[in-house]
């Protein structure tokens, strides 16, 4: 089910729940029953629920937000790696260069394609995955450098290889969710003692305050879809996220 569809879902869900609600109380409502009356404490209470419910959710979008801009920096570093070490193999006897770019071209394949649906359904690198990589450091290390070019280049993919490593291990932290349960139980809480607090003021009375009743209760839920859809960065996103493979290594194919 597509993203979107689920976030129109929940939000015209949501408004029907809440305004069912609203039709319901003002219907058993009792004739003494004067919205004005409302004391100002709920009032207050009202309004400092809303605000630290704001802050909350304020932090909570920027905190996956950051996650999923750290997720994708990891993915284009790593990325970078490998073509360093691609061009640079350039510089070795035909035997050791066609050596070290096949295994970048296996790894790059495998990280992209079989390892990504892995990492986005499971939440973790593969064994494979770090095989491949053990045996493409193998391979750099191997060679005996002769030349002052040879050395240079050694150096560098000897580096590029530990950059690959520590990028890696960045991709695998960030294939988890980054908000807790508790925090998704503390959030949806405050959603509904937020919500709750609406009809504690008595606003239901009028089409106009239904509709705006309706109307923040969809807002709210749009927040949360935010947060639910950047919580998991390499399964939700606004863009392809392997995309920095693809970019370097355009014959790579797609995990999709």
């Amino acid at each position: 089910m597509s993203e979107w569809l689920v976030l129109t879902l929940a939000v015209l869900a949501t408004c029907a729940v809440v305004l069912l609600a609203a039709v319901v109380r003002q219907r058993r409502a009792g004739e003494d029953d004067d919205p004005s009356e409302t004391p100002d404490v709920i009032e207050y209470m009202t309004m400092m629920i809303g605000v630290v419910y704001a802050i909350v959710l304020g932090l909570a979008i920027a905190g996956v937000w950051e996650a999923r801009g750290e997720a994708d920096a990891w993915v284009s570093r790593e990325a970078q790696a490998l073509h360093e070490m691609n061009e640079r193999a350039e510089v070795f006897p035909a035997e050791t260069r066609d050596g070290i770019q096949a295994d970048i071209t296996a790894y790059v394949g495998y990280a992209a394609g079989e390892e990504w649906s892995h990492m986005v359904d499971h939440g973790e690198l593969t064994e494979h995955g770090d095989e491949l990589l053990a045996r493409l450091r193998t391979t750099v290390l191997a060679p005996e450098p002769e030349t002052v070019r040879e050395v240079q280049a050694y150096q560098g993919l000897v580096d590029q290889v530990a950059i690959v490593d520590e990028a890696r291990v960045g991709r695998g932290n960030s294939a988890q969710p980054t908000m807790p349960g508790v925090v998704w139980v503390g959030l949806i809480a405050g959603a509904t003692v937020t919500v709750g607090m609406v009809f504690a003021l008595q606003i239901q009375r009028s089409g106009r305050e239904l509709v705006l009743a309706g109307l923040f209760s969809a807002l709210i839920t749009f927040l949360l879809f935010l947060i639910w859809y950047f919580d998991d960065p390499f399964a939700h996103g606004l863009g392809d996220s392997i995309e920095a493979y693809l970019s370097f290594f355009p014959q790579t194919t797609s995990g999709d």
